[in-house]
């Protein structure tokens, strides 16, 4: 998606790093050359506000189940992994910890 109007962050950055952005993952200097982005782009904007109503009623209709604390280890493991830079393997990562 692009409106095709040159932008000082390109569409497709902003798109990819939507999520990072909904979820105040990423530096302020980088929040900030979004939150001009949508300012210009309008196609950007309605995105972004078509993501946030869908984070919203998620969070509102499954927000209060409680995570089972397995598979919550194993998400976490995963996350680590990829942080780590490590490739994540197919297999259980909770098995491959044991």
């Amino acid at each position: 998606m692009s409106c095709g109007e040159p932008h000082e962050t390109d569409c497709s950055e902003v798109l990819d790093h939507l999520y990072e952005f909904l979820d105040h993952e990423m530096p302020d200097s980088d929040c900030t050359k979004f939150e001009v982005h949508f300012e210009e782009c309008s196609p950007c904007l309605e995105k972004y506000g078509l993501e946030q109503a869908v984070k919203k009623l998620v969070k509102r209709c499954c927000g209060h189940d409680d995570v089972p604390s397995d598979l919550r280890a194993k998400v976490m493991g995963r996350i680590d992994l990829i942080r780590s830079g490590q490739a994540v393997p197919d297999q259980d990562v909770a098995a491959a910890q044991e």
